[in-house]
C-alpha cells in the first residue's frame, strides 16, 4: 500500500496542483523545494501571496489586475482613447504592452466563451464593455483573443453583438497559431499581428 502523505502536506499538494499546467510530481518538487528553505524564506513566500491578494484588485474601467485603481492604462491621458483592446485575461495586456505597438486602452473579458463549463456571456465583463462604449464612443474595437476554438467563439459573439455600434472592429492578423495562447508568443509574433490587424464586420 502506498505511503499516505501528512495531511499538511496533502492539503498544500491539492493546491499547487491547480495551478495551470502543474500536475501531482511537479506539484510535490514545489512542496519538497520550500521546505528545504530557511524558515525565514517561506515567511516571505506566504508574505508576498497576502500581499498580493490585499493590494491587487480589478480595474474599475478596463476589469484588468492592478494596484493602482485605475490601472495606469487606464489613467494615462496620452492613451488613444478610440481605440480600445479586448483581450481574455489581465496577462494578455502585458503580452502585448511588450510590442510597444499598441497605444490604446484595454479591455479585459475575464475568461472566453465555454457553455459546457458554465461560462456564458453573463459570466463575462461583456456588458461593461457595452456600457463602456455607449459612454465613450470608440473608433476601433481590436479582438485581440486566442484562436481556439472558445477564442473563435467570442470573437465570433462579440462580432455580432457590436454590429448595433456604429465602430470598427478588428482581429488580430494570423500570424499567431491557431491554438496558440498569446501569452507565450513573442514580441515580433504579437507586433506583426498587431500590423496586421483585419476587419471582422
Amino acid at each position: 500500500m502506498p505511503q499516505k502523505l501528512p495531511e499538511s502536506l496533502q492539503s498544500a499538494l491539492d493546491h499547487f496542483k491547480r495551478l495551470p499546467g502543474i500536475g501531482p510530481k511537479t506539484a510535490l518538487r514545489f512542496i519538497f523545494y520550500l521546505l528545504k528553505l530557511p524558515p525565514g524564506e517561506i515567511e516571505k513566500f506566504s508574505d508576498s501571496i497576502r500581499a498580493l491578494l490585499a493590494d491587487v484588485n480589478f480595474c474599475a474601467v478596463c476589469h484588468g489586475l492592478s494596484a493602482a485603481l485605475p490601472c495606469p492604462i487606464c489613467a494615462d491621458p496620452r492613451r488613444n482613447r478610440t481605440q480600445i483592446c479586448v483581450v481574455a485575461e489581465t496577462q494578455d495586456i502585458y503580452a502585448i504592452e511588450a510590442t510597444r505597438e499598441f497605444a490604446g486602452r484595454y479591455h479585459v473579458l475575464g475568461g472566453l466563451l465555454n457553455p459546457p463549463d458554465g461560462i456564458i456571456p453573463d459570466k463575462l465583463k461583456i456588458k461593461e464593455l457595452l456600457a463602456r462604449l455607449a459612454k465613450e464612443p470608440a473608433g476601433e474595437i481590436i479582438l485581440a483573443i486566442n484562436p481556439t476554438i472558445e477564442g473563435e467563439s467570442t470573437m465570433l459573439y462579440l462580432t455580432n453583438l457590436l454590429k448595433s455600434y456604429s465602430v470598427k472592429v478588428t482581429r488580430l492578423a494570423r500570424g499567431l497559431p491557431v491554438g496558440g495562447d498569446l501569452e507565450y508568443a513573442d514580441e515580433i509574433t504579437l507586433r506583426d499581428a498587431l500590423r496586421g490587424r483585419r476587419e471582422m464586420m
